[in-house]
């Protein structure tokens, strides 16, 4: 199979990337962020989540958050959402997309949300149907997909049985999340193509974290299989709160700059995009992990 000639980038820099920051980053702060994605041309932004704040604090203020921001058109905002209560606050908050994620893992699907994998699955699916019901678009995630930190190894049969159950709730699209960044390219393919065998090619996203700095390889060997979606955070934010040592998602800035140079359209602007990554990495007092950002923007120096 030919690579993709389009790429659609889904940043999950506001959700994902400052979920497990330990200070309160200010509802101002978020919204400029999203602003500043969207004003780059990535066409989907993750604006947050409706999740409980006693185990999510960081985005308690996702209702203030999705009220202050412009949505643009063409621009895609969507929320995750674990139960009935969540799809409640995106119906709200004028929601047009929302999330839901199981895990391919039993062991961190316990320590995630306390409930088996199959119990999960069963809390989704009327959230999944209330949300189609009101005309919101529904996602699905898998996490751990290439690996667990309690269990080490996942089967391909285990993801492939999560990615098939959210198909059947109406997901239009399922993102395989490597949650802990420990796959390789041969890995990464031979779980996609056990994927695409249940679910077309072109419903599969990817979500890859970069641990062990294989996230650029990974997504290159998933792209030979057809897969068009990749899950990206700006300046490489975030983390794993459950995954123990487990680094960022891999940088928005970096998978651009190399998706340009296979001649590879995104429709986002990398420099206005280097420049939304230095201004959140200021706002958390870092530096952008992404290399293509810190080369770039040091040639302008």
């Amino acid at each position: 199979m030919t690579m993709p000639s389009h790429v659609t980038i889904v940043d999950v820099g506001p959700r994902d990337g400052l979920q497990a920051e330990a200070r309160i980053v200010p509802t101002a702060t978020k919204i400029e962020l999203i602003e500043r994605l969207a004003n780059a041309g990535v066409p989907v932004v993750e604006a947050g989540a409706f999740v409980s704040p006693k185990w999510v604090p960081q985005m308690a203020d996702t209702a203030d958050v999705l009220a202050g921001i412009t949505r643009h058109a063409g621009t895609c905002y969507p929320v995750l959402v674990p139960n009935r209560k969540g799809l409640d606050g995106a119906l709200a908050a004028g929601v047009a997309e929302i999330a839901i994620f199981g895990a391919a893992s039993e062991s961190f699907s316990q320590k995630n949300i306390n409930c088996s994998v199959s119990e999960s699955l069963e809390r989704f699916a009327p959230v999944a149907a209330d949300a189609q019901a009101a005309g919101m678009r529904v996602r699905g995630y898998i996490s751990c997909v290439l690996g667990c930190p309690y269990e080490g190894e996942v089967s391909l049969a285990n993801v492939t049985r999560v990615a098939r159950a959210l198909d059947e709730m109406g997901c239009y699209e399922v993102s395989l999340g490597d949650t802990i960044g420990v796959g390789t390219p041969g890995k990464a393919r031979a779980m996609v193509d056990a994927v695409a065998e249940a679910i077309p090619v072109d419903r599969l996203a990817l979500h890859f974290h970069d641990t062990y700095g294989q996230a650029l390889a990974n997504i290159l060997a998933c792209l030979e299989a057809g897969v068009a979606t990749i899950d990206t955070a700006v300046a490489g934010l975030g983390g794993c709160p459950y995954a123990p040592g487990a680094s960022g998602n891999v940088a928005s800035e970096d998978v651009v700059y190399m998706l340009n140079g296979l001649g590879i359209t995104t429709g986002i602007d990398l420099d206005a995009l280097v420049e939304t990554g230095i201004f959140i990495s200021e706002a958390l007092g870092r530096t952008p992990t992404s290399k293509a950002a810190q080369a770039l923007a040091a040639r302008k120096a």
